[in-house]
């Protein structure tokens, strides 16, 4: 018989792993990772055969989590795009 999984176990948020962030639960994979691939044009099963690793299933709750939050974790990778620019402009400048 096949088991059934509570897809609220598959993201999960724990203060100081990756920065607190929503991740894919028993990984480092961050919901912000899985949302900037498929941004990138990457298909779930495009993702998954980048990142074996991981399930079909995890990756449609990654991007569910994504779509309910949309506007703070795009948000959030603005921000982190906006300090690596800052940072690679600092670094360009010493060189």
């Amino acid at each position: 018989m096949q088991t059934i999984t509570d897809i609220g176990t598959l993201i999960v948020r724990t203060p100081g792993t990756c920065g607190g962030r929503p991740r894919i639960a028993g990984h480092r994979i961050t919901v912000h990772n899985i949302a900037i691939d498929s941004h990138a044009g990457m298909k779930p099963e495009e993702i998954i055969a980048e990142r074996p690793q991981l399930t079909l299933a995890q990756v449609h709750a990654a991007l569910a989590y994504y779509y309910a939050n949309q506007q703070a974790i795009d948000a959030e990778i603005a921000a982190d795009v906006e300090e690596f620019d800052r940072l690679e402009a600092e670094y360009k400048a010493k060189i």
